[in-house]
């Protein structure tokens, strides 16, 4: 019998040039002649892992730790826990680890990963910091930290982490993108539209529209902010339907600048513009001829307030308003649904699952409103969702009937209050200025800024933060006990 040092060495060369199948014979040969190597129980771990058996994986793993607690296997065994998603081994892991390898940098960063994953930010956050005492050159762990700092609202310590994180990787398109962001939620905006303008979205917009009109939509055609009086500016969206919007009330200031404006937007909202032009000079939806384009320059929607070169508070332009319902149908909305002598509210509790799911809110977390007296509660929901409103008791379902935000405006203009997550909703009520309370989850979007007390996009938005990470039962409480201070005051 060979020896398992040689074995061992055998099945490494077989496990490097990638015959996984042999190197595991040679590795189990050697743990036939000898069964306490914890060398061979680690490579067998990481062989499994490569192999994407995360079971094998965790079992080897454990074994090498079990016979020999080196830091080497350690880490072998977080990074089978974390491809397993078992973050709570980690964690019951913590004191061992941090008994034997105090400053072990990657031993310290895998348990900071692990309660970040745990949704315990506080915890993550000191881990993070205790690495990068170690190695205050990890690009990764700076920038974690800074997205926890994020997520507690703490962004001027995020904005640092993402500075030291633009040094050690100058030009990097995600810290770029992520310090736009920061410096906008401290409503240094003079700042961030500049860094803003990294935005994948706006790569990704941009390069569809050179796509689809190659000879017009050239580098050379984008605009840059220069004087285009008397010319054809194309504009088309990106994002989702809240965020056009919200940017869409830079479309008065922009038909100042320009003689034409052409707005390609998603078709849902293709009606409400009609309702509202805003400027806009024609509005399509879907493929046109490149022979039948006609435009001079062109841009992505959310690039118009740095184009427009706004400063600070002018980047609230037009802060409600600028949206009104067509009126024809708001009548019509009015005598179906809305002629009761009650106060009128409409809800929703989520938004396109595709760009964020903290910001979904379980439909049955409602229910402790639907109750309050002289009420009647209207569901908003529409689509991914809507099947969550038989889990409420006592509400009328206007969402299965709204199929543009025409229609969505028309009946929101017959309510006395809006309640939803963070969605397309809240803006265009808040654009219409009608009074609409935002509920936020625990990781605040950067356009609500630092100071929740105030929305400065919407002068009829109040915003309410969770609480904590998960719970949504106080923050509806904060709202219920609000609403009933409210309507005490509604005359009877």
């Amino acid at each position: 019998m060979q020896k398992s040092e040689d074995l061992i060495n055998l099945g490494f060369s077989l496990h490097k040039a990638g015959k996984y199948e042999d190197a595991e014979h040679a590795y189990r040969e050697a743990l036939e002649a000898d069964s306490e190597n914890a060398e061979i129980y680690n490579l067998l771990g990481v062989l499994k892992l490569q192999q994407n058996d995360v079971i094998s994986a965790v079992y080897y793993a454990e074994k090498a730790v079990e016979k020999n607690p080196n830091a080497y296997f350690y880490e072998t065994l977080f990074q089978t826990y974390i491809r397993a998603g078992l973050y709570k081994q980690i964690v019951l892991r913590e004191k061992e680890v941090l008994q034997k390898f105090p400053e072990d940098f990657s031993l310290l960063f895998n348990l900071a990963l692990a309660y970040k994953n745990l949704n315990k930010p506080h915890e993550a956050i000191r881990y993070y910091n205790q690495a990068l005492k170690v190695d205050p050159a990890s690009y990764d762990a700076w920038f974690n930290l800074a997205h926890l700092y994020s997520v507690e609202g703490e962004t001027k310590n995020a904005l640092s982490a993402l500075k030291i994180c633009r040094k050690i990787r100058p030009n990097d398109k995600d810290t770029e993108y992520f310090l736009s962001l920061a410096y906008m939620r401290l409503k240094d905006y003079n700042k961030g539209l500049k860094l803003f303008e990294s935005r994948f979205s706006r790569e990704t917009a941009f390069a569809l529209q050179n796509k689809t009109y190659p000879n017009k939509a050239s580098e050379a055609k984008l605009w840059h902010g220069e004087n285009i009086k008397n010319k054809t500016i194309f504009v088309y969206y990106e994002a989702g339907f809240g965020d056009v919007i919200m940017f869409s009330r830079y479309f008065p200031l922009l038909a100042h600048k320009c003689g034409k404006i052409i707005f390609l937007c998603q078709k849902q909202l293709a009606p409400l513009f009609k309702d509202n032009p805003l400027g806009i000079d024609e509005i399509i939806t879907g493929f046109i001829p490149e022979n039948k384009m006609d435009f001079d320059v062109h841009t992505p929607l959310l690039s118009l307030p740095y184009l427009l070169n706004l400063k600070n508070d002018k980047v609230f332009a037009y802060s409600e308003g600028y949206i009104k319902p067509n009126k024809e149908k708001a009548d019509e909305y009015k005598n179906k649904y809305f002629n009761v002598d009650k106060y009128k509210i409409g809800i929703k509790w989520q938004g396109n699952t595709f760009y964020d799911k903290d910001r979904v809110i379980p439909a049955e977390a409602f229910q402790p409103l639907l109750g309050i007296e002289n009420t009647q509660f209207y569901s908003f929901q529409t689509f991914e969702g809507s099947e969550d409103i038989k889990k409420l008791n006592g509400i009328i379902d206007i969402g299965k009937g709204l199929l543009d935000f025409s229609q969505t405006a028309a009946a929101l203009s017959n309510l006395d209050l809006v309640i939803c997550n963070d969605t397309s909703l809240a803006h265009l009520a808040g654009a219409m200025g009608i009074p609409c309370w935002i509920i936020l989850p625990y990781e605040v979007n950067w356009r609500w800024h630092t100071d929740l007390s105030v929305c400065d996009w919407y002068d009829s938005v109040r915003l309410f933060r969770q609480h904590k990470i998960d719970n949504w039962d106080s923050v509806i409480e904060e709202v219920k006990q609000k609403m009933l201070t409210c309507l005490s005051r509604v005359p009877s």
